[in-house]
């Protein structure tokens, strides 16, 4: 929309600076041994071969066998050489880069100092000094080394960091690329002798890789969702993307404002949100004591837990309602978090009620009411993992059962999985290529699935490995392939490399989906490394769909994930990927249109991506909890959360279910589906089988239930939550949630937002 709005003459210069300045490119990563300057150096020789001028200065391979190959013969600058405190340093030769003048220049430690006479203080200014002159660069940096991520990484892993560059450091690139890496994968590479030079063992500690390494994800989550927000208002498109969350809590200055702050920063952190408070107030009135003390406090603490305050005009009571929902969407608000409501029947009746009246204006954002449990429970804010010591049963003899099911983990092969945002990321050209090196090293590694898709570079790949024929299955009188899981068991390879778990096998095959394949393969004692699209897990199903208006049919469950012993995420910038679709190393050219105008467009390719690394992130938190790390990025919950679903409408019913996994498996909780209506079973008995599969894969109980009236579902809903335990009901906005918030005001309530799919105009305000 706003394309054809005529530019101001500041805009106008700023695009020509533009055309006269070199572009930035930054890999992060978590620490040194990555794998950032081996590709940066690979993409060196991409860009050679594309017939783009490019040269290397100031690159440390520390004598790393993959990365001293990929110096291959790029013409090199010679940089300065200098010692401090008896290590040598590398400085960048401005003068010898200026004569040479290249297009592009390699070059390693973005955060780099200089020696004491060098023209710059810090390697940054260097590269400044060379954008300015219209060379592009191309260089590295650990997530560490980030003033953004430092204080964060040293207070949870200890680490000192000597110097670094500033917060502002990734808005100056024009692209980030994140080179992720497993902590498994960089002590492999720390056992094997290959990460010389690096002296602070504290960096190579499992924990610590772990925690490094969801802040590098978390750091380029943000810096993703940013340039999502920027192309969306240049689209013209308002309302949240579907990648992220922003928590909003409107609370009153009263005693129990604070409970809404942190009941909303807990949400907050748990859904890796942004936080935003406001109360409403009559400026034209002066505050009373008590409600000026309780200001003070709720500021004070809405800045210790990082988040942003406001006040806003408050005209009338029967205004609150629609001023909260304009705040929300103007600052793309995904959840309004508030009390239940504790007015009369009469009260409501004549002033209104608040949270009606945010109910009727609101269309893509939740509503989450606060249960005031304090008076009875007090506060009770415990670590998300509870995990009961095993130090008093140390000497209790194992039971026949338990020695079997550590046998059986003992014997099951190792599983890996490669993730991206999209296809084309480098999935299965990553996958290949662990398997070559895997079978230098001796370790039989076979195929036991390839999608090429006919890209030239992935069949490049596949080298010295063996591909194992496919099965033949007859189907309506054609013959199908799938992957010979039965001759793979039987060949019995060390490690077999399978690609799309998604994947949905022939009707007649032993098994519905390719990922259960993976499973029998995993039990038989084989290792597996395999390949998926984040789109494809079964609980971003709706995300996926609210981003890109395409519904994805092929899922796995979320379980497969954390089935597997090492995730790691191929992450690759929306304008490269697209570049790769242009060039027609993705799909042939017949299809580049009809894809870059669809599910390749810059928006859905962005907010993927950000949905990728966030999920990876959260995967990695997860792992690190169950290590009994003492502190969690995402912060503390509750000791206990039981989740109770409400469904009473068949179309929306498998999102719903969705939804309540995602909540529970973030909270720790057991969770339940009650679905009731009066009297369709018969009508909808398919569907109620497929929405009780769902459940069950999820891990949640499912139960269906009839009444006689529709007036009976929230007394009925209500009485079931309560005798479950539950602490949280998360139910659709529909006409039963009036009758059951007045009956439910013990837990929390989660009211699902009816997300329009197609958000072209964002919500607007009645």
């Amino acid at each position: 929309m706003d394309g054809f709005k005529r530019k101001t003459p500041e805009e106008i210069l700023l695009s020509i600076s533009k055309l006269h300045r070199g572009s930035l490119k930054i890999y992060i990563g978590a620490v040194s041994g990555s794998g950032k300057t081996y590709h940066m150096l690979r993409e060196g020789h991409n860009l050679r071969q594309q017939g783009i001028d490019v040269v290397i200065c100031a690159v440390s391979t520390l004598q790393r066998p993959e990365t001293v190959e990929q110096l291959g013969d790029l013409e090199r600058v010679p940089s300065i050489h200098w010692m401090k405190d008896g290590v040598e340093q590398k400085d960048l030769n401005l003068d010898a880069l200026m004569e040479r003048n290249p297009e592009v220049v390699l070059v390693d430690g973005l955060a780099h100092l200089n020696r004491p006479d060098a023209r710059f203080p810090k390697r940054l200014d260097d590269i400044k000094f060379l954008l300015a002159n219209n060379i592009s660069v191309i260089t590295t940096v650990n997530v560490y080394e980030l003033a953004a991520t430092r204080d964060v990484a040293h207070k949870l892993t200890g680490i000192e960091v000597g110097h670094c560059v500033p917060s502002d450091t990734l808005e100056l690139a024009d692209e980030v690329r994140l080179i992720d890496a497993t902590p498994e994968m960089i002590l492999n590479r720390l056992e094997e002798g290959h990460l010389k030079g690096n002296k602070d063992s504290a960096l190579f500690k499992r924990g610590n890789l772990g925690v490094l390494r969801e802040l590098a994800l978390r750091l380029v989550a943000e810096d993703v969702n940013d340039s999502l927000e920027a192309h969306r208002e240049q689209m013209g498109i308002l309302g949240p993307s579907g990648a992220t969350e922003r928590i909003l809590v409107t609370a009153q200055y009263h005693w129990n404002g604070s409970i809404y702050v942190r009941r909303g920063q807990q949400i907050a952190k748990r859904l890796n949100g942004d936080l935003h408070v406001v109360t409403l107030r009559k400026f034209n009135k002066p505050l009373s004591k008590e409600a000026a003390a309780f200001r003070r406090s709720i500021m004070k603490l809405v800045e210790k837990v990082g988040g942003k305050f406001e006040e806003l005009p408050l005209r009338m009571r029967r205004c609150i309602p629609k001023a909260l929902v304009s705040y929300a969407i103007h600052h793309k608000v995904t959840r309004i978090v508030l009390g239940h409501s504790k007015q009369s029947k009469w009260q409501t009746f004549w002033q209104g009620s608040v949270i009606n009246g945010i109910l009727k204006r609101v269309k893509n954002i939740d509503v989450f009411l606060v249960a005031d449990r304090a008076s009875r429970d007090g506060e009770r804010i415990l670590p998300t993992h509870m995990q009961v010591s095993k130090e008093p049963y140390k000497y209790k003899r194992l039971s026949n059962q338990e020695v079997q099911a550590k046998i059986e983990k003992i014997k099951r092969g190792r599983f890996k999985v490669y993730i991206g945002a999209a296809p084309g990321v480098g999935k299965t050209y990553t996958m290949l290529r662990e398997g070559n090196d895997l079978l230098k090293k001796g370790i039989d590694v076979k195929i036991g699935l390839l999608e090429t898709h006919g890209r030239k570079g992935t069949i490049e790949q596949i080298g010295e490995l063996t591909i194992m024929p496919r099965a033949e299955i007859a189907y309506q009188g054609v013959k199908l392939e799938e992957m010979d899981t039965e001759a793979i068991i039987k060949a019995r390879p060390e490690v077999i490399l399978v690609d799309e778990l998604a994947h949905s096998n022939v009707p007649g095959s032993k098994y519905k989906k390719r990922y259960e394949d993976v499973l029998d393969i995993l039990e038989a004692g084989i290792s597996v490394i395999a390949t998926v699209n984040v789109q494809h897990l079964e609980s971003l199903n709706d995300a996926v769909e609210q981003i890109t208006g395409i519904r994805v049919r092929e899922t796995v469950p979320d379980s497969i994930l954390r089935a597997a012993d090492e995730v790691q995420l191929i992450d690759v910038a929306p304008e490269a990927l697209q570049l790769r679709m242009r060039e027609g190393r993705i799909y042939a050219m017949v299809k580049v249109d009809q894809a870059l105008n669809n599910f390749f467009k810059t928006g859905n390719l962005i907010a993927l991506r950000e949905l990728a690394l966030r999920e990876i992130a959260d995967d990695v938190d997860e792992r690190l909890e169950s290590m009994e790390r003492k502190s969690s990025l995402r912060g503390p919950w509750r000791r206990k959360e039981v989740i109770y679903v409400c469904i009473t409408e068949i179309s929306q019913a498998d999102r719903l279910i969705r939804r309540g996994f995602r909540i529970a498996h973030r909270l720790k909780a057991t969770w339940y589906v009650s679905f009731i209506d009066v009297g369709n079973a018969e009508q909808w008995k398919s569907k109620l089988e497929t929405l009780e599969r769902l459940t069950v894969r999820l891990g949640g109980e499912f139960v269906y239930q009839e009444v006689m009236s529709r007036k009976a579902i929230p007394a009925m809903f209500a009485s079931q939550a309560s005798l479950a335990g539950a602490t949280q009901i998360i139910v659709w906005k529909d006409t039963t949630v009036k009758k059951l918030l007045p009956l439910a005001s013990q837990m929390d309530v989660l009211i699902v937002a009816d997300y329009d799919l197609w958000q072209s105009a964002g919500n607007k305000v009645k």
